[in-house]
């Protein structure tokens, strides 16, 4: 996924995906490259035995995890399910390779949202598991933490804590309590405690789990920087700002000693700081890093790319939040950062326009790549920031009216083109990528527009398309 589109995920749980493996008694949260992935859980022992259902089972396990991988989910479905009947067949029913094979097959039920086929097989492999080694044993304590993931994705807030309690409890037997797989499991838990409600006790048991990464030594990880990120969101969505800078702060550290500036990671890294300190209105440390920001991606990207696109708006917004703070102290400097939020505004406008027209052509191709490839994801981006810019541009114009001392009365021709613009292009593509028009973040923007638009125009705007909207909100 582009880098960038980050910025458009709102925070949640780890939707990855945990599949067994067989030739190992323990687990291990590491920094591979699987890390996206969660680590492939390895929940049965070393035995194996040696006969045509087991090397069936071995063949068949790996072609379906590969197909998985590549999102071909019912091909994987069917080896997945082919696997089962050859690790019985095999290894014996009750064999902790069964086990195994049916983590596999719960796993894409649960990315299928296929529920009611997928707890039944976790439940299994815990039987199997537990009769196997005891109930105690970290390879239940695994399952049982798999189970949780697949609670927490139904928001099944109260099974999920009993199944990662339970997981944790054993693993801080087995393996001790600074072991990282405990600090998993702490995270999942501090997780669910936030979706409850109990912000305190997440804060308290998420901060936990990253303290623990740092004295084993992971604390510029990806796992510890992730959680750090999940933190600073906590932290922004209770208006501390002064604790999401700190967090920020310090990943931005992290990335700068461990990448360097010439990472658009460390660019990542310092635009959400730099957001927040436009949320305090400390507009000065927030202009510095996004023009930093800017002048890395301009290097590192092409000129047309969407990222820059996004960061010349962050930088008109600020410029806009410097407008008003200076509007009635220094109007001359009012009046350049008017103009200076302009030009970026155009810019940032005419590279998502050109983002958009190329994926607008494109819609004669495949629907596997319009809907659920990069270009989609690219799309939904392109789009928000499209109409976010044209929104800001008509706050601009009226901005400058206000400075300007216009007339009240009449309608100020280019803050109505530019909200007519970004209805029109909602519109155009309702027309040709409704899948697209109709992601939430993008229908919210819109909706803001149009109420916008109604509110400057009156009964000149048809408000038909709006309570339609409103009726499918």
């Amino acid at each position: 996924m582009d880098s960038y589109i980050w910025t458009f995920l709102t925070m949640g749980i780890s939707a990855n995906t945990a599949f067994a493996e067989d030739v190992t008694t323990e687990t291990s949260s590491g920094n591979s490259a699987n890390d996206d992935l969660n680590g492939l859980r390895k929940i049965e022992d070393g035995s194996v035995a040696s006969n045509i259902h087991t090397a069936k089972w071995r063949v068949f396990t790996d072609k379906a995890r590969e197909l998985f991988f590549e999102g071909k989910l019912d091909d994987a479905e069917r080896l997945f399910v082919a696997a089962i009947k050859e690790a019985k067949e095999g290894f014996g029913e009750q064999d902790p390779h069964v086990a195994s094979s049916c983590n596999n097959l719960a796993e894409l039920y649960r990315v299928k949202k296929a529920f009611d086929k997928a707890e039944p097989l976790y439940l299994e492999a815990i039987k199997i598991l537990e009769e196997s080694f005891g109930p105690d044993d970290v390879r239940v304590a695994v399952a049982v933490h798999n189970l949780g993931q697949f609670y927490i994705g139904q928001r099944m807030l109260e099974k999920a804590l009993v199944s990662y309690e339970r997981a944790l409890k054993i693993k801080r037997r087995v393996l001790g309590y600074n072991h990282s797989e405990c600090s998993d499991t702490m995270y999942q838990i501090g997780m669910v405690l936030y979706l409850q409600g109990k912000e305190k006790d997440a804060e308290i048991i998420i901060k936990d789990s990253i303290s623990m990464l740092e004295k084993s030594g992971e604390g510029e990880s990806i796992v510890c920087i992730r959680r750090l990120r999940s933190l600073s969101q906590i932290y922004l969505k209770s208006h501390r700002l002064d604790d999401a800078e700190m967090v920020q702060r310090k990943i931005l550290n992290i990335m700068e000693f461990s990448k360097g500036w010439k990472s658009l990671d460390t660019v990542i890294a310092a635009e959400s700081l730099a957001l927040t300190l436009q949320a305090s209105s400390e507009t000065k440390q927030s202009k510095e890093l996004l023009e930093r920001c800017l002048e890395v991606r301009r290097a590192l990207l092409p000129g047309d790319h969407i990222q820059i696109g996004a960061n010349l708006l962050h930088l008109a917004r600020v410029a806009m939040l410097d407008f008003s703070q200076n509007k009635k102290l220094d109007v001359s400097r009012a009046k350049a950062e008017l103009g200076i939020a302009k030009d970026y505004l155009h810019n940032s406008i005419r590279i998502v326009r050109q983002c958009l027209d190329t994926i607008l052509k494109q819609k004669d191709k495949s629907k596997k790549t319009s809907v659920r490839g990069h270009t989609s994801k690219e799309a939904q981006a392109a789009l928000v920031i499209l109409l976010q810019s044209l929104s800001t541009l008509s706050s601009l114009e009226l901005a400058k009216e206000e400075l300007q001392e216009i007339q009240k009365g009449d309608i100020n021709v280019k803050a109505k083109e530019a909200l007519l613009q970004c209805i029109a292009a909602y519109n155009e593509f309702v027309v040709h990528k409704k899948s697209i028009a109709d992601y939430p973040e993008i229908k919210n923007e819109y909706l803001s527009c149009f109420k916008r638009a109604q509110s400057l125009l009156g009964n000149k705007l048809d408000g038909e398309g709006i309570q339609k909207l409103n009726q499918t909100s």
